[in-house]
């Protein structure tokens, strides 16, 4: 994937996940749609590129969002990695797979990012968020994988070939 069709695709999900998004929410849980970008690609490119790739949109989002700068690039860089990871040990075409990889990565990111907003004395509790946010979201995003996995696999491996 070129750069400039990854700055647009990310542009388009930061668009998506602040303005349609809530249409979706479910007792106002909602999807990471950054997050599963960045796991996707970490899981078929790898831990450096997952990493890469999760920094860099993290930036973006946080000037997007303009929330902490760094916070969201901290914590989609570990969930890019984390994903890259897996992908070098895991069977890339079984979307189920990339269904727990999602869930387990977007939780562990999640959860760093929580405790990281403690350090900036943002009083949260932990125990509360990892239930009533961090485990829901992590399965809301992780549920939606089927839906996108496959075309996305195709799309990079096909890509690929063509190089």
């Amino acid at each position: 994937m070129s750069f400039p069709s990854i700055l647009l695709i990310l542009g388009m999900l930061l668009v998506f996940q602040s303005t349609f998004i809530d249409s979706i929410a479910i007792y106002g849980i909602k999807p990471d749609l950054v997050m599963i970008f960045v796991i996707f690609n970490g899981f078929l490119l790898g831990p450096r590129e997952g990493a890469f790739l999760g920094y860099a949109s993290g930036i973006i989002q946080d000037f997007f969002v303009g929330s902490y700068i760094g916070l969201n690039a901290l914590t989609l860089m570990l969930a890019g990695f984390i994903a890259g990871v897996c992908g070098e040990r895991l069977y890339k075409e079984n979307s189920l797979i990339v269904a727990l990889v999602t869930f387990f990565s977007s939780a562990v990111s999640l959860t760093l990012y929580y405790v990281l907003m403690r350090y900036l004395n943002i009083k949260i509790s932990l125990i509360p968020a990892i239930w009533q946010i961090i485990l829901p979201t992590a399965l809301y995003s992780s549920l939606l994988v089927p839906l996108f996995y496959l075309r996305v696999y195709r799309s990079l491996i096909i890509k690929n070939k063509e190089v």
